[in-house]
């Protein structure tokens, strides 16, 4: 195996906790199925993943609004209570990332999917998003994973060997869009599993 000098962390779910459901839940006064339904259905992963791709959020709301005029109100309040769908850091990845921050052998950089429009409210909120050497936020690229252009201008923009980094996103399909590109993956679903799969994949020990 080539040696590992790069790490690429996904952040929403990764580090950041973010869920609609701390929102929608209440809206939905506690109906999952009816939740649910609105999420497969009006206000879609696909949908906000587009506003990730740099389509303005007022616009897409309007959009939205004029397709489902009777969900109005739910529909205003997916952007209109963003803040409140944002939780709290992952304390056992932001652990993980300062010990390899700290030990000065790897470059350590973030890969996310993220409007432009909300990002600054993390970069306030999150101390830790500075500690990168660099970010890429793919509504201020204009496109997103799991599209080829944005894990390449990564590994160019950062002068990063594809054989020699690692990319940690909870996402299967972005993972697997990584690997496609040469680019080793890890599909994150704790903090211990990611601490066990970086030590006996990779042979990096965290708690060193």
């Amino acid at each position: 195996m080539n040696k590992i000098n790069t790490i690429i962390f996904d952040l929403g779910g990764v580090l950041i906790d973010w869920n609609p459901e701390y929102v929608f839940l209440d809206v939905f006064k506690g109906n999952r199925k009816k939740m649910q339904w609105f999420f497969d259905n009006i206000c879609t992963s696909d949908w906000n993943e587009n506003q990730d791709a740099g389509y303005p959020m007022a616009k897409a709301t309007e959009d939205r609004v004029a397709l489902f005029p009777e969900y109005e109100k739910e529909i205003r309040m997916f952007y209109g209570r963003w803040e409140d769908m944002l939780g709290n850091a992952i304390a056992g990845t932001v652990a993980i990332l300062k010990h390899l921050i700290n030990t000065n052998d790897y470059k350590v950089v973030a890969l996310t999917n993220w409007s432009a429009e909300t990002f600054p409210i993390a970069l306030e909120r999150f101390e830790f998003l500075q500690w990168f050497e660099g970010i890429i936020v793919s509504g201020e690229e204009k496109t997103r994973k799991p599209f080829d252009e944005i894990y390449n201008l990564t590994l160019e923009r950062f002068n990063i060997n594809a054989e020699n980094a690692i990319f940690i996103d909870d996402n299967l399909r972005n993972i697997e869009a990584a690997k496609n590109l040469g680019i080793n993956g890890i599909q994150f679903k704790s903090p211990d599993q990611l601490i066990k799969e970086l030590k006996t994949t990779y042979n990096i020990n965290i708690n060193d």
